[in-house]
């Protein structure tokens, strides 16, 4: 039977947490490029004559080297076409260096061992930002056994990029600027809102929405040094209670603490009632988990010790009962489709 790994996330309501933890500033960011070239150097495991651009590409690059070949000549399979791509972070100046993914995009069949060839790596304006080359690292082995690359197909140069345009970004001389929640909560704006206006004056910042809050800059503090206050601040943050279930590996992520209504849920040959009561009684043929948890055998029921009714205590149950991870992930989306859950349930 699959093993059902079950992470319980031991969540309050309530926690401290810095405001740097839980929202960004709007505007910096990384930034995606990506560009087109050829890998060389490989071992026959390049491109067959079936890629016609890999054969163009090489055709191309021969003559701006004032060679001229025509691309139905060239038979070489130790080179492939590939796609860069990379992320420009923010505040990165020209010169420095930073990581690229090469992938193919013809049919090579390994790229170890291969060189990217200088490669022009543009945004989304259609501007060059950045250049890359340097050797093709595809990483380690997986678990089919020794010598079975990971992807093959697709690998790092490390370090094998340089900024050649950098981003203008005059955020020294800025008066204010914009928090981003990265999860939309009213209370939760309100709440760093607050812990900026009591560290610094009350109209410092303003929580315009949900996710959005405007913070002005004071006038004896720079932008870094205020931005490096703002982030270390900590509020009560207030955290969502969800369960998230993985359907192609059978993981349930919730809160230990998520209550479960009483309710009946039948799914195969497990039927499973959750009655909450004051203290917990013993039924015949029952068999005691714990001072709070009692499972019914014969009859497949679940006794929980009112207050204890949670998704942590019934996954416990369900496994007793030999439930597979699929039964488990449908009785759960079958209790919150009966409104014995009223946390969300998110299924990836």
């Amino acid at each position: 039977m699959k093993k059902l790994a079950l992470f319980l996330a031991l969540l309050s309501s309530l926690n401290a947490t810095r405001i740097g933890e839980v929202a960004n500033v709007v505007g910096v960011r990384d930034n995606q490029i990506i560009g087109y070239s050829l890998v060389v150097g490989l071992k026959k495991t390049g491109d067959g004559t079936t890629s016609k651009f890999t054969l163009q590409s090489i055709a191309n690059m021969l003559k701006a080297m004032n060679i001229d070949m025509n691309p139905v000549d060239i038979k070489s399979k130790n080179v492939a076409a590939v796609v860069v791509t990379a992320k420009f972070a923010p505040f990165a100046r020209q010169g420095d260096a930073f990581d690229v993914t090469v992938s193919s995009i013809g049919d090579a069949k390994s790229l170890e061992g291969g060189t990217l060839l200088m490669t022009p790596l543009k945004g989304v304006d259609g501007k060059i930002y950045a250049l890359a080359q340097g050797p093709v690292s595809i990483g380690g082995k997986n678990d089919k056994g020794a010598g079975a690359e990971s992807h093959p197909t697709a690998g790092m140069v490390y370090a094998g990029g340089l900024i050649e345009r950098e981003i203008e970004q005059d955020l020294a001389h800025q008066e204010s600027f914009t928090l981003s929640l990265k999860t939309s909560n009213f209370a939760n704006a309100m709440a760093i809102q607050n812990s900026i206006n009591n560290k610094f004056t009350e109209n410092t910042s303003r929580a315009i929405d949900s996710r959005t809050i405007m913070v002005n800059r004071p006038k004896n503090k720079s932008m870094v040094g205020f931005i490096a206050d703002i982030e270390s601040l900590s509020f009560d943050f207030e955290q969502k209670q969800k369960i998230i279930i993985n359907e192609r590996t059978g993981t349930i992520v919730a809160g230990v603490d998520i209550e479960i209504k009483p309710v009946v849920v039948t799914q195969g040959e497990i039927t499973v009632k959750i009655l909450a009561q004051n203290e917990v009684s013993k039924p015949a043929g029952s068999v005691a988990m714990d001072n709070s948890l009692v499972i019914g055998l014969n009859e497949n029921e679940v006794y929980t010790q009112k207050g204890t009714t949670t998704v942590a205590n019934i996954a416990r149950s369900l496994q007793k009962l030999g439930a597979t991870p699929k039964m488990m992930i449908s009785i759960f989306q079958a209790m919150k489709s009966a409104g014995a859950i009223s946390c969300e349930l998110e299924v990836i």
